[in-house]
C-alpha cells in the first residue's frame, strides 16, 4: 500500500526542522570562530559520542553504530581527529585485534568548548521562547527523537 502523500503542514514542518538544525549550526560556528576551532558537525559528533563512553573508549564499530554509517566513514572521521590530537588509537586489553577510540586531553578541553558553544547558540536561538514553551519543545523533541513515552 503506498503511503500517503505529506499534508502541506507535514512538508512545513520538515522545511522548519531543517532550517533549524542549519540555524544552530551557524550560531554554534559563530561561537567557535574566535576559537580557531573549525570541526564539522560530523567530527563534532564523534567527539560528543566518544566522550559519553567514559572510562571505556568505544571500539571503532561501536561508533559507526552510533553514528549509523559504515566503518570506513568513523575511519575517515577518526584519522581527522586524530591528525588534529583530540583522540587516539589505543589497542584492547582483552584482544589485540580490537582498537578503541579514547579522548587525549586536547580532545577533553576541545569537548569542553564544543559543548559550552553548543550550549550558548541554543540559548540564542531559544531566547524568544517562555520557560514553559521551552518545557513543551523539549518534550516534543524527546517524543520525536526517541519515541512515544521518552519525555515522560
Amino acid at each position: 500500500m503506498p503511503s500517503p502523500e505529506p499534508t502541506v503542514s507535514t512538508t512545513n514542518l520538515a522545511e522548519q526542522l531543517v532550517r533549524l538544525t542549519r540555524r544552530m549550526h551557524r550560531a554554534q560556528k559563530h561561537h567557535l570562530e574566535h576559537l580557531d576551532l573549525a570541526f564539522t558537525p560530523a567530527q563534532s559528533r564523534l567527539l560528543r559520542i566518544v566522550g559519553h563512553y567514559g572510562d571505556t573508549p568505544p571500539r571503532m564499530a561501536d561508533l559507526a553504530e552510533r553514528l549509523e554509517v559504515v566503518p570506513r566513514a568513523v575511519t575517515t572521521l577518526v584519522d581527522a581527529l586524530e591528525d588534529r590530537g583530540a583522540v587516539r588509537r589505543v589497542p584492547d586489553p582483552a584482544s589485540r585485534r580490537v582498537i578503541r577510540i579514547e579522548l587525549t586531553d586536547t580532545g577533553r578541553s576541545t569537548l569542553r568548548v564544543l559543548r559550552s558553544a553548543r550550549r550558548a547558540a541554543a540559548e540564542e536561538i531559544l531566547a524568544p521562547l517562555t520557560a514553559e514553551q521551552r518545557e513543551v519543545l523539549g518534550g516534543l523533541l524527546s517524543t520525536l527523537v526517541d519515541g512515544p513515552g521518552a519525555a515522560q
